[in-house]
Order: structure tokens, then C-alpha cells, then sequence
């Protein structure tokens, strides 16, 4: 593959009559289509990533429960409901909403619960540090892309697609 690449870069660069501009234009089509090659791998990193972080903090809250059950009661403050039921919704968000991150299983839907999640969980807990804004801000930032863009080639959502719905498997973001 390595050889491949290199021996097509070699042959768009070393044709005699070309001038400078279509040497740079062959260049950089050549750049956009092996970052359009990668571009699936990414998204499939960093979903894995994503869901690992929320995963992570789902595994905490079922080790211990107990304690799990008094933060909910005494330190987070999620409006509406009560804190029993937002304990359970919470987890079971951060469980089921990983998973199908990860494997890109109804991966919008997976992503609005994390992204709605995230939200809630920085206004429910009022100590959070300038570092953990951050982080939420971040993981909301890289939620809403999967949100807006889907999960990627890589997902079992887009093989689905494609297999039961052959035209919108072509307009699906690469």
C-alpha cells in the first residue's frame, strides 16, 4: 500500500508539461483523498474514545452504589426528577449510550442521550472545576459531531444502510 501511494505521488509530480499550479493541484487531490481514506478510522477512534469515557463513569456509578445514590441525594442537583430515578437514568444512559456509541448502533440516538447527559451533568453538579467545564465542553463538542454527522463508515449503522437502504447508504457523510 505504502509502495502504491508513493509510485502514484511520484507519477503526479514528475509528468514533463505539467507547470507549477497543476503539480500543486494533483498534490493536494492527492492529500484529500488519502485524508478521505482515513477519515473512517478517525471517527471510529474517536467514538471508541468517547464511549470509553462515558462507559468509565457508568462503571463507577454500578460498583458502588451506595455511593452513587448519595451524591445523587446530597451533592448533584438535577432538576426535575428525582434523584433516585436520575441515578438509574444516568447510568443506564451512560452504559447503553457507550455501547452503541462504540459499535455505531443507532449512533444519533446514542448521541443525543450522551449529549443531553452531558449537559445535565454540568449543571447538576455546581463544584465542577474550570478543568471539568472543559472536559464536558469538550466531549459535548465531539458529541455533536456524531449528532450531526452520524457515526461514520465504520458503524453498524452505515452497513445497515447500506445493505437495507442502498441510496441513502450514498448520502451518508464519509
Amino acid at each position: 500500500m505504502v509502495t502504491r501511494v508513493s509510485t502514484t505521488l511520484t507519477q503526479l509530480l514528475k509528468v514533463q508539461n505539467m507547470n507549477i499550479t497543476t503539480k500543486a493541484i494533483n498534490l493536494s487531490t492527492f492529500a484529500i483523498r488519502a485524508l478521505d481514506f482515513l477519515t473512517p478510522l478517525v471517527q471510529l477512534v474517536v467514538r471508541i474514545w468517547l464511549a470509553n469515557v462515558f462507559w468509565k463513569s457508568g462503571l463507577t456509578k454500578i460498583t458502588s452504589w451506595d455511593s452513587t445514590m448519595t451524591l445523587f441525594n446530597y451533592v448533584y442537583q438535577v432538576p426535575v426528577i428525582p434523584p433516585e430515578l436520575a441515578a438509574w437514568l444516568s447510568t443506564a444512559v451512560e452504559l447503553g449510550g457507550a455501547a452503541l456509541l462504540a459499535f455505531g448502533l443507532a449512533g444519533r440516538f446514542a448521541t443525543a442521550s450522551l449529549f443531553i447527559l452531558n449537559i445535565v451533568a454540568v449543571i447538576s453538579y455546581p463544584d465542577l472545576s474550570a478543568v471539568g467545564i472543559k472536559d464536558h465542553f469538550f466531549w459535548g463538542l465531539l458529541l455533536l459531531i456524531f449528532l450531526v454527522q452520524g457515526p461514520g463508515k465504520l458503524s453498524i449503522d452505515y452497513f445497515i444502510r447500506k445493505r437495507f437502504m442502498p441510496v441513502a447508504a450514498m448520502d451518508v457523510t464519509p
